[in-house]
């Protein structure tokens, strides 16, 4: 995993293995939410940490999510920790910057 130079930094990737264990030291799974799905497609991507109101999201399978993570041209925004030193679960897709 890339290293922040300080507490709160923001990192971006889009290395699948990074993404997962990011999501995996923090018990997060991926998922959707159902109904924002097209055309057979996946809608939009979460990721459903333990404790967080996941009832309203759908698993689905890390190859699905990835996929779809790839195919929209995304990139995976997050941060280790917080300004204060704890971990931090903040993350936010984006598109990629051309």
């Amino acid at each position: 995993m890339p290293d922040e130079e300080y507490p709160g930094q923001t990192l971006v990737t889009t290395d699948h293995d990074v993404i997962r264990q990011w999501a995996d030291e923090r018990g997060a799974t991926p998922a959707t939410v159902p109904g924002s799905e097209y055309d057979d497609h996946l809608g939009r991507l979460r990721l459903d940490f333990p404790g967080y109101g996941g009832e309203n999201l759908e698993p689905v399978s890390w190859e699905e999510w990835l996929s779809t993570f790839d195919k929209r041209d995304l990139e995976f925004v997050y941060q280790e920790h917080r300004k204060q030193g704890s971990d931090s679960n903040f993350f936010r897709l984006r598109q990629r910057e051309k």
